[in-house]
């Protein structure tokens, strides 16, 4: 039976393949408000009285976003002056499935790393092909643990 987390990062990896192929546009090197205020022949000045802001303080927006350091709360205020939807997501550079399984065999190979040093030097170390049932043993028994991100990488 799967784990509640199990089923949440199944649910989410669906809904985060259908999201992938839109990493691949790029954002306007001037920014989305420009891009779009200039593609509805809207001014700045216009823009500005949509949003009940000063030109300059539009300015500042249209620069911010292009920079990358526009606030979530700009950025919607400005969507909304321009007629549109602002869509936010983070979508992982894997699979959460994968990720979570990558952080558990690391967990894993540090806390065995940590008994193999014991057990050689008592002599009883693991053979290589036990080692690595150990480790996938190990790692599996992780992934749906409380405290598994709490350790530094």
């Amino acid at each position: 039976m799967a784990t509640p987390q199990a089923q949440a990062r199944r649910q989410l990896d669906r809904r985060f393949d259908r999201l992938r192929p839109l990493l691949d546009e790029p954002r306007p090197h001037r920014g989305w408000i420009r891009a779009i205020r200039d593609a509805l022949g809207m001014s700045g000045r216009e823009l500005a009285g949509r949003m009940g802001v000063t030109q300059a303080t539009e300015a500042e927006l249209e620069a911010s976003e292009a920079q990358g350091t526009i606030g979530l709360g700009s950025l919607r205020r400005a969507a909304e002056a321009l007629d549109c939807e602002l869509v936010y997501f983070l979508v992982p550079r894997r699979s959460l499935q994968s990720a979570v399984e990558h952080r558990a065999r690391r967990a894993a190979a540090t806390h065995l790393a940590r008994i193999g040093h014991h057990s050689r030097l008592e002599d009883q170390a693991l053979s290589d092909a036990d080692a690595v049932d150990e480790l996938d043993a190990l790692a599996s028994d992780l992934v749906d643990r409380r405290g598994l991100w709490s350790e530094p990488e």
